[in-house]
């Protein structure tokens, strides 16, 4: 099992960033533009039951990834987990945290490559890699967004 967290600081409010990761197209907001991914489809916001699909992109193969949200407790955290996808297992743990009136944003994960203690060894350090890209974009942009709009909390 492999693990990969990423964190920053937002001055804004918990309930701020929460109204922004609700927003319905908050996956388009937060998809890096390189990355080689198409949103198919997202339904049920941020609660319990909630899908996320999408098509990635693996070389020239399309990959179908699918994501349901199994735990949510608002301004505080939400948890999705892989059903259909890439990896044995995924499991995503978005928590917004009051930190003296600004939000502390974790990402963490919990994930599985196919292949095993092989796979983990050959390709885990890429996996991190993208991932600390991936998650280096969604914070800047969280950063940008919520900044902006606090001036009307």
């Amino acid at each position: 099992m492999l693990h990969f967290k990423y964190s920053s600081l937002i001055n804004a409010s918990v309930e701020n960033v929460w109204r922004f990761y609700e927003r319905p197209d908050i996956l388009e907001l937060l998809t890096p533009p390189w990355q080689p991914v198409k949103i198919i489809r997202r339904e049920g916001g941020l609660g319990v039951g909630a899908i996320s699909e999408f098509r990635i992109n693996l070389g020239f193969i399309p990959v179908k990834w699918v994501a349901k949200h199994i735990e949510c407790q608002p301004n505080a955290l939400f948890i999705d987990e892989q059903i259909e996808g890439p990896m044995k297992s995924w499991t995503h743990r978005h928590q917004f945290e009051n930190v003296k009136g600004q939000t502390k944003l974790i990402d963490a994960i919990a994930y599985e490559l196919p292949g095993g203690w092989l796979a983990e060894l050959l390709l885990g350090w890429w996996v991190k890699a993208r991932l600390q890209d991936m998650f280096r974009y969604r914070h800047e942009v969280t950063k940008k967004e919520c900044e902006e709009t606090k001036v009307q909390e």
